[in-house]
């Protein structure tokens, strides 16, 4: 059970490491890669929608947490059912 816990706690913080860089990274080159263009902008204005949507259709973050935490739990009680097979005598 010990290595359950360690395998999650550590799997957690890998998740999160690498979503949030990689969200970080990808605002950083789309913030530096942006050029405004007003006249643009006021042209479409005009076609906007006059409701704002509040809530968003695509599946929440801690919906896909919860199934990649999921997966990694079955991942790693599958792995488990399986025997480690020492090596050394085949040849």
């Amino acid at each position: 059970m010990k290595k359950f816990i360690v395998f999650i706690v550590s799997f957690i913080l890998l998740f999160f490491l690498l979503v949030f860089s990689a969200d970080f990274l990808s605002g950083v080159f789309l913030t530096s890669s942006y050029v405004p263009n007003v006249n643009e902008a006021w042209n479409s204005s005009a076609a906007l929608p006059e409701q704002v949507e509040l809530f968003s259709v695509s599946s929440p973050f801690s919906l896909n947490f919860l199934l990649a935490l999921l997966a990694a739990s079955a991942a790693y009680f599958i792995s488990q059912r399986f025997p480690k097979r020492n090596h050394s005598n085949a040849r």
